[in-house]
């Protein structure tokens, strides 16, 4: 990936199509500037899985046991409860 570089917010704003497309094609990131202060990043998406692969990553996980199951139940009881 390219490295990142300094664009104003107000230049940003005036060509933000431009930029989109930088991001989206070419993989450039943008620091966007107020003066001399960043104060936001516009960059590509890191690659992920989507939601609908998960059923599938699912299948090919082995199954709990039963006493690891209640173990896993245990763990998310008590993390719902910190909540």
């Amino acid at each position: 990936m390219p490295p990142t570089l300094t664009v104003s917010i107000t230049d940003a704003s005036r060509h933000f199509s431009d930029f989109i497309n930088r991001v989206a094609y070419r993989q450039e990131s943008f620091f966007l500037m107020r003066g001399k202060r960043a104060v936001a990043e516009l960059r590509p998406v890191a690659a992920g899985r989507r939601v609908a692969e998960a059923a599938s990553l699912l299948g090919t996980q082995p199954a709990l046991d039963a006493k690891e199951a209640r173990a896993l139940l245990r763990d998310l009881e008590k993390a719902r409860a910190a909540r």
